[in-house]
């Protein structure tokens, strides 16, 4: 993993995992930023997507790492940021399309569709995988062009 800090944040629906994860990454040796939540208590899943999604789209972080419940909510606030391309991913294969063809610098999590042992294979796989460039750098331009006209900072 290249990778040397990543900032990650769930909803109380996520919260577990997240404790999971932050463990499994930190024995990895990545600094984490954890902007919450910090217990199971019901909370407000775009508080936590906000946090995240503007850190990186501030270019304080290169990566980060977003859970709730389905990760469809958190997709959808992420995703509303500049220079955010927030992936929800459900499997290994959506992992790897993600950072090779999007380049991905959010992955974002279900908790209730991703266990465990897959999560941090999950995590793994999107750490080590590079962004291919070529035709995929062209789209991602395209896409930035559209963040210009249309998406505020």
């Amino acid at each position: 993993m290249r990778i040397k800090r990543i900032i990650i944040g769930s909803d109380h629906a996520g919260f577990v995992l997240k404790e999971i994860l932050k463990d499994y990454l930190i024995k990895k040796g990545i600094k984490i930023k954890d902007v919450g939540t910090y217990s199971n208590d019901s909370c407000d899943y775009p508080d936590f997507a906000f946090k995240v999604a503007k850190a990186i789209s501030e270019n304080k972080y290169k990566r980060g790492i977003l859970i709730c419940k389905t990760g469809i909510g958190n997709s959808i606030v992420a995703n509303r940021f500049k220079g955010v391309r927030a992936a929800l991913c459900y499997n290994l294969k959506a992992v790897r399309l993600s950072r090779q063809h999007n380049d991905a610098n959010i992955l974002v999590l279900g908790a209730e569709f991703v266990k465990i042992p897959l999560a941090k294979r999950m995590v793994k796989l999107w750490l080590d995988t590079p962004f291919l460039k070529g035709r995929h750098k062209r789209r991602l331009n395209k896409i930035k062009a559209i963040e210009e006209c249309y998406v505020s900072k």
